[in-house]
């Protein structure tokens, strides 16, 4: 009896023993197996960062610095565009690149901006930036604007418009609707003088009050200032230029304040545009019909419609190359994705 008992003792000890090894051993295979998938999951990460840095150079494209052109004057300047290494990885990683590398890109901006130019007049955007901008001048009358209004918010269209100072100080409710439809709100000095005219002191006369209008009666910040009838000379700019505004032109003029026919409009907008277009108009009968089919032509060029200040801007507008169908989900301005 007392021998099996011992016996018993002896297999339990036993087979405590091979227990315990054998769980010692499912621990040993389990820490070589983590440790294998470990250094395998860092391989496949490390060839994956490698990929993306590799393909990253490919996809680059480089900033175009702002410059003064001898007959356009001040040309801006446009963001280049890079994948962000870091995010581009992370985002493969989350999603799983089965369907291709998930691009993540962020803008580059230009050594040179429009600030560093100095004080030179603008009629143009940058002609790499796929986008025009419809500008209206605005010194006389608002029967048209309802109508134009209305176009521009069924269209889903911002335009810049230049208030003659005159003007907005006695149709302020009007000026503000407009600012509430998006639209931005600048300065075409007080009383449409031909700037270019006028001494010094007179011509700062001139675009301060306006300004004082646009800020303390409507709120708005404003940067742009564009010259009655573009007369302007170097004082005017440098005046503008010192008060923090710059000097604006424009690009396609549709004298429309001579009555010309819609069609002849629409036509000559057609036949001149191009990128980084500034289209000047009037609130006039002629514009007024003729503003639905000007949109739809720029649109049909493949140009985005923006305001002066969106148009002279260094932001991009979207890739200008295409980066390969739905690998690409992802493109960073400023925190926005496009």
């Amino acid at each position: 009896m007392g021998n099996i008992r011992g016996d018993q003792r002896r297999m339990i000890g036993i087979v405590g023993v091979v227990g315990f090894a054998l769980a010692a051993c499912v621990v040993w295979l389990s820490a070589r197996m983590a440790d294998g998938t470990e250094r395998k999951t860092a391989m496949v990460d490390a060839e994956l960062l490698s990929r993306i840095r590799q393909e990253a150079s490919n996809l680059y494209i480089p900033p175009i610095d702002a410059r003064a052109d001898r007959v356009w004057k001040a040309i801006p300047g446009y963001n280049g565009l890079e994948v962000d290494v870091e995010k581009t990885f992370e985002e493969a990683k989350r999603r799983g690149i089965e369907a291709g590398i998930p691009w993540v890109f962020r803008e580059v901006p230009p050594k040179v901006g429009l600030d560093d130019l100095g004080p030179l007049p603008i009629y143009k955007g940058n002609p790499r930036k796929p986008m025009a901008a419809l500008m209206v001048n605005v010194a006389w009358g608002d029967e048209h604007l309802p109508a134009m209004l209305e176009t521009f918010r069924e269209s889903g269209v911002r335009a810049t418009f230049f208030f003659d100072g005159s003007w907005l100080s006695r149709h302020l409710e009007t000026a503000r609707r407009i600012g509430e439809d998006g639209h931005e709100l600048s300065n075409h000095a007080y009383s449409h003088p031909n700037m270019s005219r006028l001494s010094r002191e007179r011509q700062r006369e001139e675009i301060v009050k306006t300004q004082t209008i646009l800020k303390e009666r409507l709120g708005v910040d404003n940067r742009l200032f564009a010259p009655p009838s573009g007369d302007y000379d170097d004082t005017t700019v440098r005046v503008a230029y010192e008060l923090g505004l710059k000097t604006i032109l424009w690009t396609i003029d549709t004298v429309d304040w001579k009555n010309p026919p819609p069609d002849a409009v629409v036509r000559k907008v057609k036949a001149r545009l191009e990128p980084g277009s500034l289209i000047l108009m009037h609130p006039t009968p002629a514009s007024r019909a003729a503003l639905a089919d000007m949109i739809r032509v720029v649109r049909a060029e493949g140009l985005a419609l923006g305001t002066v200040s969106e148009l002279i801007s260094p932001a991009r507008i979207r890739p200008d190359r295409p980066l390969a169908g739905p690998s690409v989900i992802k493109y960073e301005t400023g925190g926005k994705e496009d």
